[in-house]
């Protein structure tokens, strides 16, 4: 299969779509920091949109869009980035390709439609809690792969956080840890080339 994995500069869903025989292409206004530049496509995804692939797995930008940035909503309506935020969003929903849109938690529930399944990185063999919604188009559901016990650091409100995330946070690393748990975990990059790819 052609398979373009949208908005993805660590590779990860793409090497690991590339593992199995396919196709894959990372794009991404970022360079690659996957290690094979030759499978990315640094721009605007935007025109790679009217290409011929067969499957196009989208990772739109959820600054705008997130419940966990929902202080700074006011401000993002009225100078137009969380328009174009939505925007950007709802142009992958217009593929005619089977697709899968992944984003956090946040307003595309009620802006175009609640998401199909919301899955967790420990469902997928990682210690890590992140809610992680997955909007798709002819793809079935991912199911889990190796269920196991999430780490967990609980703050003084009873409200929990990933312990990898808060680690980062307590050293002082905040945009660090939240750079690194933007991307794609392993476990679960390897489920959805396995379950929506195959062996080519």
């Amino acid at each position: 299969m052609r398979v373009l994995v949208a908005c993805e500069e660590s590779q990860a869903v793409t090497a690991a779509f590339r593992k199995r025989g396919h196709d894959a292409f990372s794009c991404d206004l970022l360079p690659c920091s996957g290690g094979h530049p030759e499978w990315h496509i640094c721009g605007d995804v935007i025109p790679q949109l009217s290409l011929p692939w067969d499957l196009v797995l989208a990772f739109p930008p959820c600054t705008h869009l997130a419940v966990s940035g929902s202080r700074h909503f006011a401000k993002k309506i009225a100078d137009g980035r969380q328009a174009s935020g939505i925007g950007f969003f709802l142009a992958f929903t217009q593929i005619k390709c089977p697709w899968a849109i992944e984003n956090p938690i946040g307003i595309m529930s009620s802006r175009y439609r609640k998401p199909d399944q919301i899955i967790q990185p420990f469902w997928f063999g990682h210690t890590a809690k992140k809610s992680t919604c997955l909007w798709l188009h002819g793809l079935p559901k991912l199911v889990p792969t190796e269920i196991v016990e999430p780490n967990l650091w609980v703050g003084k409100n009873g409200k929990t956080f990933s312990a990898d995330y808060m680690d980062g946070v307590k050293r002082g690393k905040a945009g660090e840890a939240s750079v690194q748990r933007s991307k794609t975990y392993a476990g679960v990059a390897e489920a959805m080339a396995a379950q929506w790819g195959g062996e080519r």
